[in-house]
């Protein structure tokens, strides 16, 4: 009786199988941005070039992301680097660093910055601009016994936090 034959790819002997698909669950990433953001960043790199972000967690303002010309703000041992931010129309991507301390508080969301009207209290470019930073979050779930990582957020909508 004849076995049923399946065409596909074939491969020489010793050659690596095809990579595996990527899983489902792909994390989400850490930290996104608006479009209005990503305007404010086009703007604002024009003007004073490479940038970074940080978020302290800090008194005031210090829980809203501060953002600064890249290398200004001295991040260490108890800042984490969350992303590289691409923003289309900007030569380099802007890291988003937060502290240690922060993070730990934060871990379990993402976040989404954001562009509102008004003055913050910082030191931070977009100031002068009548604008400021804030960061909206969505709260992902716990991961799976067992699974590791970021898992995506529930359906519930976003809460904006701009204090600590």
């Amino acid at each position: 009786m004849p076995q049923d034959h399946h065409p596909g790819p074939t491969r020489r002997p010793g050659e690596d199988p095809p990579p595996e698909p990527p899983a489902a669950t792909t994390p989400p990433p850490a930290v996104e941005l608006t479009a209005a953001a990503g305007e404010l960043l086009r703007a604002l790199s024009a003007t004073h070039g490479p940038l970074m972000f940080h978020q302290s967690g800090g008194c005031c303002d210090g829980s809203a992301p501060m953002c600064y010309p890249a290398g200004e703000f001295r991040t260490g041992g108890s800042d984490v680097l969350l992303a590289s931010l691409a923003v289309e129309g900007v030569a380099e991507p802007v890291p988003f660093w937060m502290s240690r301390s922060q993070y730990e508080r934060w871990r379990h969301t993402r976040l989404t910055v954001d562009v509102v009207p008004g003055r913050g209290s910082g030191f931070s470019l977009e100031a002068p601009e009548g604008v400021r930073f804030l960061i909206r979050s969505h709260l992902l779930r716990a991961p799976a016994a067992g699974g590791q990582g970021r898992k995506e957020p529930r359906d519930q909508p976003p809460t904006t936090r701009t204090r600590g």
